[in-house]
């Protein structure tokens, strides 16, 4: 009477640890293969970038703090800080007891995070540079998260949206742009940027694309020597704030004269997240203006 009962409480208990206890892992952008005895419960992101793509992923719920500028989704805002992504509040970090510490590679301090290395913090450090690198690390966010169906789909997402675009401009006549990412210090960015992609993407030719530097300093008379069509930055709500009137000094300068400076959100443009596609159709747009002008 009661064999199939215990055969099957048996089963049961046999499989358990299992499903419980399942080894999580993916390989970081420093290429290190990052493990967890279980899917991540308690996260702590360390950039603005990868505060967003946990909730990208799935896993905004796991998220138990993040650093200052973490403004989206707005569930973010709710969330305790740790510092900035430039100086990390250790002890408030530790406080929280992190499975999983989300990391920007260059943007983080190195002898901070080498220090939660050392204590044995778990780290997974990212940093995407292309459209695909930003599919592929919501994909492992949500492989250590355990929110592979949501993340995956997400990814999937943006990759159908990116090569939606790229079809779109495929033929499109090309524009020569300047993409300002600061005024002063004067700086842009070059071909290996996401920034640069993105205006490659639109049809624009970065006419600084080809500088060594991923985000180079530049001057005022290089730009005026390389006469962008063209001139786009990036701002709060994409709204002018005052950083390209410098520009309107040259009238001579094609971009200006035709009345081709542009704003766009710097939050979507300048973090590699599924932002990042709705910032690219507003720059091809922009593209698309210039060039009727």
């Amino acid at each position: 009477m009661t064999y199939w009962p215990v055969k099957a409480l048996f089963c049961v208990l046999l499989f358990l640890p299992v499903m419980v206890w399942a080894e999580v892992c993916a390989e970081d952008e420093k290429g290190a293969q990052v493990c967890l005895p279980e899917p991540a419960k308690r996260i702590v992101t360390l950039s603005p970038g990868a505060t967003e793509l946990m909730f990208a992923a799935g896993a905004g719920d796991k998220v138990v703090a993040v650093v200052n500028y973490s403004d989206y989704p707005p569930a973010a805002l709710k969330l305790p800080l740790v510092g900035n992504h430039t100086r990390i509040d250790l002890e408030a970090l530790l406080a929280f007891k992190p499975d999983l510490v989300v990391t920007w590679v260059t943007g983080n301090p190195p002898a901070q995070v080498e220090l939660l290395q050392e204590l044995g913090v778990p780290l997974f450090s990212i940093e995407p540079r292309t459209f695909e690198g930003v599919s592929s690390v919501i994909e492992r966010l949500s492989t250590l998260a355990g929110t592979e169906q949501e993340g995956y789909v997400e990814a999937a997402h943006f990759r159908a949206g990116i090569k939606a675009i790229s079809e779109q401009y495929r033929g499109a006549e090309p524009i020569p742009v300047f993409y300002q990412v600061w005024e002063q210090p004067l700086m842009t960015i070059n071909n290996d940027h996401l920034i640069g992609k993105v205006l490659q993407l639109c049809g624009g030719v970065n006419v600084f694309g080809d500088m060594s530097r991923l985000v180079p300093r530049i001057s005022a008379e290089v730009v005026l020597e390389a006469n962008p069509h063209a001139i786009l930055t990036g701002s709060v709500d994409g709204k002018s704030d005052g950083q390209l009137d410098l520009w309107k000094n040259y009238s001579g300068l094609k971009a200006v004269a035709r009345d081709n400076l542009f704003f766009v959100p710097a939050s979507p443009i300048s973090r590699p997240t599924p932002r990042l596609l709705e910032a690219t159709e507003l720059i091809c747009e922009k593209l698309d203006v210039a060039r009727e002008r």
